[in-house]
């Protein structure tokens, strides 16, 4: 019987997509252009297809301009490089996003490490990286899954989240790592454990915080989690789900949600937790970076 607030990610993020709305139409009221996002598509990886399309989709509800540049799987680095370096050059193109993975020809870290970092609405340009490590979050762009991260946990605990000790299971680029730094600005005392970590049960226990994004499948067990402690699940696995019938599958977490949320005081769930507020953010990003570069200061 699950006792836990289950902290509503898609609530959260058409709250925050309403607010952007508002401000969007206040850019485009000061600047007389819609902020404008580009998104980059290498192959026809079925899930970035997915994304892709939501990003573009949500983009435009909110007024924003939206460029979708899909390249076949075939391309090569130099013609890629070459796209992002006239986005880079082209000035009505506000936030640049490249999704990945990429094919395997192609360097990842080149391609991030060349788009613009004032236009690098995913957060991953070494640049933004070292600002968020510095804690100079008015100058960085922060990655938007491990921003939607905070927001959640904020809509459980209160905004003050001082003195908490969090614990993120994964060490990624993507979360583990910007999640940390983020926990860090907020006064958290933060651990990152990892599949090295020793007695990992035993570390996660102590949190008041669970940030789970390791990637394995409902990892984290509810015997892990400390009474009354808020957890984030950034997870998205698909596993086989025999009872939906042949060859089915379905969306779990990284923790297994039956067990966690009787003993967790409030869990967000997978689908329909970090999710929907890692576009949210995104868009939160694209206005930001539009609102910096057209010189009028960001919210």
């Amino acid at each position: 019987m699950a006792h836990a607030k289950i902290i509503d990610g898609k609530a959260l993020a058409a709250d925050l997509t309403e607010q952007l709305a508002s401000e969007t139409q206040q850019y485009i009221d000061a600047t007389g252009t819609p902020p404008c996002l580009a998104v980059v598509l290498v192959g026809a990886d079925p899930a970035s297809a997915v994304y892709v399309r939501n990003k573009g989709a949500t983009a435009q509800k909110l007024g924003f301009k939206s460029i979708q540049e899909t390249l076949p799987e075939t391309t090569s680095q130099d013609e890629l490089i070459a796209l992002i370096e006239t986005l880079n050059q082209d000035r009505s193109v506000h936030g640049i996003l490249v999704q990945l993975p990429l094919p395997a020809h192609i360097e990842e870290s080149k391609v991030i490490n060349l788009i613009a970092p004032e236009k690098d609405v995913d957060g991953f340009h070494p640049i933004n990286v070292g600002l968020l490590g510095a804690g100079d979050l008015d100058r960085a762009l922060v990655p938007c899954t491990p921003a939607g991260c905070i927001r959640l946990a904020k809509t459980a605990i209160g905004d003050d989240l001082s003195g908490l000790d969090a614990v993120i299971i994964g060490r990624s680029n993507i979360v583990g790592k910007p999640v940390a730094q983020l926990l860090l600005k907020e006064n958290c005392t933060v651990t990152i454990a990892h599949s090295r970590t020793k007695d990992l049960p035993a570390v996660v226990r102590r949190a008041d915080l669970v940030i789970a994004a390791v990637g394995r499948a409902q990892m984290v067990k509810g015997d892990w989690i400390k009474p009354g402690a808020t957890v984030v699940d950034v997870g998205i696995n698909r596993v086989p789900a025999p009872e939906k019938g042949e060859g089915k599958t379905k969306l779990v977490g990284d923790v297994e949600f039956t067990s966690a949320s009787a003993i967790a005081g409030a869990i967000t769930p997978v689908p329909g937790g970090v999710g929907p507020m890692t576009i949210a953010m995104l868009m939160h990003n694209t206005l930001t970076a539009a609102r910096r570069q057209a010189g009028i200061e960001p919210r």
